[in-house]
Parts: structure tokens; C-alpha cells; sequence
């Protein structure tokens, strides 16, 4: 799994008297973040399936998003040679594929099948797309930036794939019934209750009729 985090106190000690919280070096502690199976090719029908949690939106306006991997990640030359993936949301349901696709290697083993994943074709890429997926994203990548531990593919989405089974009668989709998988500093976790939605806090409460 793409993942980089190191939290420690700096050196000479860990909280400060006059604060209530401890002060750590930078690391990366923006939590949580989506567990994603991003799926790859090198467009000569070999596939492979890893599992990132450095991915995001970049732009709606285009619509963008973005994924970091490691240039010792087996799939790294596949992006590289065809500059397209797949983002397959997760769900609690597929925890143990999403670990397992991240802790083991496609060059030493098909994750497809080790994982019991099913493949799909997409619509405008090579790469396949996970059927037990919710969600599918093809990516198309505009731009590599080099950075440290890892390499940040940015990509422009080509199209989306929703599973008819979370939409309802007047065709809105509902990824919460899905059951959504999140990432949290080395652990899975659920999304959780809803809570309010965007516009709730500003929002004028309506009348009662008498």
C-alpha cells in the first residue's frame, strides 16, 4: 500500500507545559482517507491491482483526481507506459481484498484471482475494472510530478461507472448503503452515521403548518 506516515515527538521532548497537545514533526496525519484498488495495464493484456490511499480530487472543472505511488511498486512502470488506471471505491465488504492488494506484490502473484476479484472491461482504457466495486473512476494522466517516496499522477476522469443496485427510484445514487471503507493511520474503518450534509448549517428550517 502506498503509505507514508512518521509520528514523533521532536527531539528533547514530546508536550510542551503551557499546551494540551503534543507537537510532532511533519508527517502525514490528514485522516481519514478513502482505501481505494486502483487498477493498471500495460496494455498487452497484463493487468494489476493496488491498493492506494494517497489519492484525491484535484478539480471538479475539469473533473481531476490524482493518486502518489512508489516508483518500487510493481505497477509504476505500467502507468507509466500507458498513462491510465482505474479508481475502484472500496467497501467493508471488500476490507480483506483491499489489504491484501496492498501488502502483496503482482509480480510474484495474479492479485486478481488471490484476492477472488472479478474483472470487467472498461469503456475508455485498458485497465480492467473491479466488478465487486461500487464505484469505478477511468483516469486518463495529464501530468507525473516527481516528489519524494513518491511520484503523483495527475489525470483528467474519462468516465464513471455506479452500481445500479445503490441508486433509488428517481435515479439518485446512494453510496452510503454500499457501506463504504476509509483508511486511518494503519486501520480500516467505516464511514460512520450521517451527520448532516453540505448547506445543513446555513440552511432555513422550514415552517410547520398548523
Amino acid at each position: 500500500m502506498t503509505i507514508f506516515y512518521n509520528f514523533e515527538p521532536p527531539a528533547g521532548g514530546g508536550m510542551e507545559t503551557n499546551m494540551a497537545k503534543e507537537i510532532w514533526k511533519p508527517g502525514n496525519m490528514l485522516y481519514p482517507l478513502p482505501a481505494v484498488l486502483v487498477t493498471v495495464s500495460d496494455g498487452k493484456g497484463n493487468d494489476n491491482v493496488l491498493t492506494i490511499a494517497w489519492t484525491g480530487t484535484v478539480c471538479s472543472d475539469p473533473p481531476m483526481v490524482y493518486i502518489s505511488v512508489r516508483p518500487s511498486r510493481h505497477s509504476y512502470s505500467m502507468l507509466k507506459e500507458t498513462g491510465e488506471f482505474v479508481i475502484n471505491l472500496t467497501t467493508e465488504q471488500l476490507a480483506y481484498a483491499t489489504d491484501y492488494c496492498g501488502v502483496k506484490s503482482g509480480e510474484k502473484e495474479n492479485k486478481f484471482e488471490a484476492a477472488k476479484l472479478t474483472r470487467e472491461p472498461a469503456k475508455f482504457v485498458s485497465a480492467p475494472l473491479i466488478k465487486e466495486s461500487p464505484v469505478n473512476i477511468e483516469c486518463q494522466v495529464v501530468d507525473v510530478t516527481h516528489l519524494g517516496t513518491h511520484d503523483m499522477f495527475m489525470a483528467k476522469i474519462l468516465c464513471v461507472h455506479a452500481d445500479k443496485k445503490y441508486m433509488d427510484r428517481n435515479g439518485k445514487f446512494h453510496l452510503s448503503k454500499a457501506d463504504p471503507l476509509v483508511y486511518s493511520h494503519g486501520q480500516y474503518y467505516g464511514v460512520g452515521k450521517k451527520v448532516g450534509k453540505f448547506g445543513y448549517s446555513v440552511q432555513k428550517k422550514s415552517r410547520k403548518k398548523n
